[in-house]
């Protein structure tokens, strides 16, 4: 149904905007009818594209030449966004993990002033799943009555828990992962030094999630992935040289701290491929063709082993520990 929208334009920065025709579909109309909310939550899976959307929408409603969502891109509006020099573009990010109610408190302020220049201030609060209870009540007001010409713009993942006193006073707008063709295009125009094969395996493991897959690029975890994929599907000793192995492999795993659950849904990317191999269906990951002879059964029971190490680092276990233990049951 979402394809069946026609593609309305979004221009940030010059540089066409793919995907989330449902989004563009509905702020184009307020635009047109000249009924933008006072708030909206943009939500949707992580790296779809919802705060650069958000960047788009608030040069538009103060370029000088804006058609439509396209906004000139040579109007010193859009000049000083695009080089984030803009007075009356704010953005509020969550400060270690949170957005605090010292954030809030100093944007309330800013926004008891009129704006600098421009006939609407925009604000851009990221990850309003991250705001702490106080810091949401503080807000709550704003949010309901925001003083004259501003704009504020939310963001939250859609695995976020987003406080329903903070939903009730915006309008939600829905994001949705990109088409595999999407993805890859945005990857090849992102970066110049990707062939057309690796540009489309990581728009598959990123499941619709540009920001995804671009992050397993520059962290390594691609090659990473088929590194462990390797040791996973070889065979299985008893001999110090493949305990080694292993052990090495956990020690390399636990080295990557912050960025070891992207690994595991990785992993868990590829299990699931081959649940669907083991049913007779195409799995789409042509990097790992060959793999054992597992049943379903036990690619299910790998599945729960990943769950449990996932729960094992949420309590703080000992990291190295946890992947060692993981792999064993992953090669049984």
């Amino acid at each position: 149904m979402q394809a069946q929208i026609p593609d309305i334009p979004l221009r940030i920065g010059g540089k066409p905007f793919y995907g989330q025709h449902q989004a563009k579909n509905l702020l184009s109309r307020s635009l047109s009818t000249g009924h933008l909310a006072h708030a909206y939550l943009f939500r949707g899976p992580e790296g779809v594209g919802k705060q650069l959307f958000a960047r788009g929408l608030a040069a538009v409603v103060n370029c000088s030449a804006a058609d439509g969502l396209v906004a000139c891109g040579e109007c010193l509006s859009c000049k000083k966004l695009i080089s984030g020099s803009h007075p009356d573009f704010l953005l509020v990010s969550p400060e270690k993990g949170a957005i605090k109610i010292a954030q809030i408190r100093k944007l309330i302020k800013t926004l008891s002033f009129a704006p600098y220049e421009a006939k609407m201030r925009v604000v851009l609060i990221e990850d309003i799943h991250t705001m702490r209870q106080e810091a949401a009540n503080s807000l709550l007001k704003t949010l309901e009555e925001p003083p004259e010409n501003n704009l504020l713009i939310l963001t939250a993942d859609s695995a976020g828990n987003v406080l329903q006193t903070i939903m009730s006073r915006c309008q939600t707008i829905p994001f949705y992962g990109l088409t595999l063709e999407e993805t890859t295009t945005i990857l090849l125009q992102q970066d110049d030094t990707l062939d057309s094969d690796t540009a489309m395996l990581l728009a598959r493991l990123g499941e619709g999630s540009p920001g995804k897959a671009q992050l397993f690029h520059r962290r390594n975890l691609v090659d990473f992935w088929k590194e462990l994929i390797d040791l996973l599907t070889g065979p299985v000793g008893s001999s110090d040289k493949e305990l080694g192995k292993v052990l090495l492999m956990a020690e390399s795993m636990a080295a990557l701290k912050e960025d070891l659950p992207h690994l595991f849904s990785l992993v868990k990317l590829w299990i699931r491929d081959c649940l669907l191999d083991c049913y007779g269906q195409q799995s789409g990951t042509e990097a790992v063709k060959t793999r054992k002879e597992w049943s379903s059964e036990q690619f299910f029971a790998k599945l729960q082993a990943i769950n449990q190490a996932e729960k094992e680092l949420g309590r703080n276990c000992n990291r190295t520990l946890v992947c060692e233990v993981l792999l064993f049951r992953l090669r049984e």
